[in-house]
């Protein structure tokens, strides 16, 4: 009687188990492939422990591309830049910023190609320089452009996705580049930094890649966007509380490459170049307490340049600070 009792248990243990599986919500979730510490969690299936989903992560190649998803319904959740980001609000899209990714720094770069006899900004004139057209980086450049006293029409800047960027550098026909890992690390092997989103940013230009999710799902799936948001600022702070320890031979390191694709050995040296944000210092005035202004800053200087034809009074609707501070808690 009592091993048929332990037989039914079983039984009925593993009935459970199957109805979750069958009823777990499958969640496709963009994101791009940017070796950094959420992407150790991504391979240790972090994310679907703590929501309870099956996730489907589609990697894009530029913010352009997670806006159509984003706007098309495809994707709910997903990683945008700041530029993207203002354009899309600007927009109207349904979506909303609800924590930082990362601040970018010298993870965003403009290259010179050696031989291009470019030195610095004002070189740029009449050269081929390539980026991601509507991305944070084409933004950098932008504003990198105006505080050299150029305009855009004084060089050919030519619209390329990062793999694309990789093989016109090494066919040598394009002069320049303005790119983020792993691309950038493999051009600086035969280029030269001529300045990064950190320099950019101190002349007014800021650039982040932040996490959003559409408005309507965000509210009805609280409980899971607050486990996400803990998931993410883990994974995050896993590596700052110590980032010597993220060698070549690291565990993590090696997850990251496993899924990325970036060299084990080069990860060290690009984690270094981004600004990982804790969630408790996200809250602030600084990140989502600013985030409305630097969207609306962001759309009127991509107003100005042409690349969007409307900026809103007001982007506050853009920015949801309830997860962040829920997941606080």
């Amino acid at each position: 009687m009592k091993k048929l009792n332990k037989m039914m248990i079983t039984a009925a243990a593993a009935l459970t188990l199957s109805t979750s599986a069958l009823w777990a919500e499958t969640m496709t979730i963009g994101t791009f492939s940017d070796p950094t510490p959420m992407n150790a969690a991504r391979a240790e299936k972090a994310f679907e422990k703590a929501t309870g989903w099956t996730i489907e992560w589609r990697v894009f190649n530029s913010g352009t591309d997670v806006i159509a998803a984003m706007a098309s319904g495809d994707v709910e959740v997903a990683e945008l830049g700041s530029s993207p980001l203002a354009i899309a609000a600007s927009q109207g899209v349904d979506l909303q910023m609800f924590m930082v990714s990362y601040a970018i720094g010298d993870s965003e770069s403009l290259i010179a190609h050696n031989g291009s006899g470019i030195k610095s900004l004002e070189d740029l004139k009449g050269k081929r320089v390539a980026v991601p057209v509507g991305s944070t980086a084409h933004y950098s450049l932008m504003g990198a452009i105006a505080h050299a006293g150029l305009k855009e029409s004084d060089l050919t800047i030519i619209s390329m996705p990062p793999d694309q960027i990789a093989a016109a550098w090494d066919q040598g026909t394009i002069d320049a580049a303005f790119i983020w890992p792993p691309v950038q690390t493999n051009i600086l092997k035969t280029g030269s930094r001529i300045v990064s989103a950190a320099q950019t940013a101190k002349w007014g230009y800021p650039t982040f890649n932040a996490w959003t999710v559409n408005t309507k799902f965000a509210e009805s799936h609280e409980k899971e966007m607050v486990a996400f948001a803990k998931a993410m600022d883990a994974a995050n702070k896993a590596y700052l509380d110590d980032p010597s320890a993220w060698t070549p031979d690291n565990e993590k390191v090696k997850e990251i490459a496993s899924v990325t694709g970036a060299g084990a050995d080069q990860i060290p040296g690009i984690l270094k170049g981004y600004t990982f944000v804790p969630l408790s210092e996200q809250v602030s005035d600084t990140w989502l307490g600013n985030a409305a202004n630097i969207m609306k800053s962001t759309a009127e200087f991509l107003k100005s340049a042409g690349r969007i034809d409307n900026v809103a009074d007001d982007y506050s609707a853009f920015v949801n600070t309830k997860i962040a501070e829920d997941a606080l808690k």
